[in-house]
């Protein structure tokens, strides 16, 4: 790869993920605007340890506390439900939250991805998913935080997560979308969306590194490791200037966005 390549894709990757722009949406631009080569498993699996290690490096007091109340409810004496805390029940709320993806992505994830990786549905999920958003932000009571989330609440929120699997609707958007629908402030929607990636990012890094074994690699060192890090330092930053300023920007710039991206794919579409 290309050094200019190497920088692009890895800062792609890393701003895409956590914000509610998909991620599939802009990555498919560079091949289809500039003829780019495919970046292989190693630079994938590269910038998937970075976003990772960002997420779990901005999030690691939650992260520690969740961690600490999770396994320390099956010590001490009392039933289960005596031993519950908030962040022991954060901590049911994020595995709950997180199965419908890994069902659905077991058995769907092959035909979804085959099937829906074109402009055409990339560009119809970036506005519709987009236009949910939009609903969601504005009808939301956005008066919950994460002490009132429910196993049932995480359990829709995690439904709706597994829509992600479609390419262009966005992990992210379409987690705080839900938890927006259901009644929850902005910082705890994406506070609840970015804990639930970590699972998913390990889950997705472990399944391409296994398929690196397997196929073998010839990557460059230099990129992969550059990959690691810039995707790092932009995820890391995207997720602190994100909260930062959600509550006073809302939802609709990235709407706005993503109906302007979608309109540019549908472009793109017409001129191939």
């Amino acid at each position: 790869m290309e050094l200019m390549h190497v920088v692009a894709l890895a800062v792609i990757q890393g701003l895409t993920e956590f914000l509610p722009i998909s991620s599939s949406a802009h990555l498919i631009l560079p091949s289809q605007v500039f003829g780019w080569p495919d970046q292989g498993l190693a630079f994938d699996v590269a910038v998937h340890v970075g976003t990772l290690l960002a997420v779990v490096m901005a999030f690691r007091k939650d992260v520690a506390n969740i961690l600490a109340g999770w396994f320390g409810q099956f010590s001490g004496g009392g039933t289960l439900a005596a031993r519950q805390t908030e962040d022991s029940r954060l901590g049911w709320a994020v595995l709950l939250a997180t199965l419908p993806a890994v069902i659905f992505g077991g058995l769907l994830g092959d035909v979804v991805e085959t099937a829906g990786r074109s402009i055409a549905v990339i560009g119809t999920t970036t506005i519709v998913f987009g236009l949910l958003l939009w609903w969601a932000d504005v009808k939301g009571a956005r008066t919950r935080d994460l002490a009132t989330l429910t196993l049932k609440g995480a359990l829709i929120i995690g439904l709706f997560q597994a829509l992600a699997l479609i390419p262009g609707t966005s992990r992210s958007g379409i987690t705080i979308t839900a938890a927006l629908l259901l009644g929850f402030e902005r910082q705890s929607a994406a506070r609840f969306s970015f804990l639930l990636s970590i699972p998913l990012i390990v889950a997705a890094g472990l399944l391409k590194g296994l398929e690196l074994i397997e196929a073998g690699s010839d990557a460059q060192l230099f990129d992969v490791a550059l990959g690691v890090v810039l995707s790092f330092v932009s995820a890391l930053v995207c997720i602190k200037l994100f909260l930062k300023a959600i509550d006073s920007i809302g939802m609709l710039p990235f709407v706005i966005y993503r109906l302007l991206l979608g309109m540019m794919l549908f472009g793109m579409l017409l001129l191939l």
